[in-house]
């Protein structure tokens, strides 16, 4: 594969272009319309006006769980357990629903404190008094896989963490979570739990807004990829093609495919979470084609460099949706489960999604790869505009809708 040089994705980002807050209103945000290679700009409530009525807008039903946890030792020692993704029930309907205990991969903040034993964080839930524990079983790298117990009779850990974690903002916003970030950090239609980072793209869209695209034709659908810490993860390496993309779990309903199949060509995705996953499901259908896999969900992964390492053998994206859709038919399925690792940077070749509505990313990031790819590499033309022209970056920032070369 040809090099790509981390260096040539970097842009000037001033503290003060990265929005701590959200707007007051969600659709009020600024939107940059990127086509043919031209820029201009308008509010998010015009999005409309840039997308065809025959398109399908696909977006991210993930919810922000309350992720992160403090502890205290006796000694007084602050331990803060960040919980990633679960381990065992590798579900993340089983864990979240788990009465009696689960495992987590975590993060562990002041580890060197945390030497040995068993940590304990009181809480209360309907005026009672009750206690979560903390046991770290063993270490996988810079994470770590986290037993949780606890005494209350007939609560589930997402009851848990609702009552005991709080919902991990940003770190790039350099303030602690706010209650208020509770209802902005997610969308109007966030309900399957499990993201530990918000699908932001969706952050700007409002119920009114979404039943307004629909009543001028636009369908809708949902998909649910729970958003990883890898999110934030900087590329440090000079040549991207050796950066580790993270694995996220993702599923899509036998429904959202056969609507899919019918707006071939029509594609608009809302986030690059929705992105990755809409376009791993073109290599899961060639797969599926090639091989007719089981169940077995490790054979239902894209890897990160396998749309560069395998020839796509003219298989059509009509051909890889119809293959998915039987696939799922014939096991009796109606949600196909899968992973992806899938890393979309310049080079690649895009077979479902036509128009890409997203946020403006961090330098240096995979996400500012994903968006060169998808504009043909005129990323530069986009960022100078919106610079330029004063729009908020990152998470809680404005919006724009790009079509793609």
């Amino acid at each position: 594969m040809e090099p790509i040089l981390i260096d040539e994705y970097d842009y000037p980002l001033a503290d003060e272009r990265i929005a701590k807050y959200p707007l007051q209103e969600r659709d009020q945000s600024k939107l940059l319309v990127y086509r043919d290679g031209k820029v201009s700009e308008d509010r998010f409530f015009n999005i409309g006006r840039y997308i065809d009525s025959q398109s399908l807008l696909i977006y991210n039903n993930t919810r922000v769980i309350q992720a992160r946890m403090i502890f205290h030792k006796q000694s007084g020692a602050r331990i803060e357990v960040f919980c990633l993704e679960p381990s065992s029930p590798r579900d993340y309907e089983l864990s979240l629903g788990s009465m009696d205990g689960c495992e987590w991969k975590c993060m562990v903040g002041n580890l060197k404190k945390w030497k040995q034993g068993i940590l304990v964080l009181p809480f209360s839930l309907n005026g009672c008094s009750y206690t979560l524990t903390a046991e770290r079983l063993s270490t996988q790298g810079n994470t770590h896989i986290i037993r949780f117990r606890w005494d209350a009779p007939d609560t589930s850990f997402a009851e848990i963490l609702n009552e005991s974690g709080e919902l991990p903002i940003p770190p790039y916003l350099n303030r602690a979570t706010e209650e208020s970030d509770k209802r902005t950090y997610q969308t109007v239609y966030s309900r399957i739990q499990g993201s530990v980072a918000a699908p932001t793209a969706g952050l700007h869209f409002t119920k009114a807004l979404l039943d307004d695209l629909r009543a001028n034709g636009v369908e809708t659908a949902e998909l649910t990829l729970h958003v990883g810490a890898g999110t934030f993860q900087p590329v440090k390496v000079a040549d991207a093609n050796e950066h580790v993309m993270h694995t996220e779990i993702f599923s899509v309903p036998i429904g959202t495919l056969r609507t899919l199949r019918q707006k071939t060509g029509h594609i608009v995705a809302v986030g690059t979470t929705s992105m990755r996953t809409l376009e791993s499901l073109y290599w899961l259908g060639k797969r599926v084609l090639q091989s007719r896999p089981t169940k077995d969900m490790t054979e239902m992964r894209v890897g990160q460099h396998e749309p560069y390492l395998t020839q796509a053998e003219n298989i059509t994206t009509e051909q890889a949706l119809d293959a998915l859709i039987a696939y799922l038919e014939r096991t009796g399925e109606q949600t196909l489960h899968a992973e992806t690792q899938i890393m979309i940077r310049p080079g690649y070749t895009f077979h479902i999604v036509n128009q890409l509505i997203t946020n403006f990313h961090q330098p240096r990031s995979t996400l500012l790869l994903l968006v060169s790819a998808f504009v043909g590499g005129d990323w530069q033309t986009i960022y100078k505009y919106a610079l330029e022209h004063e729009f908020r970056f990152l998470s809680y920032g404005d919006s724009s809708i790009l079509t793609r070369k």
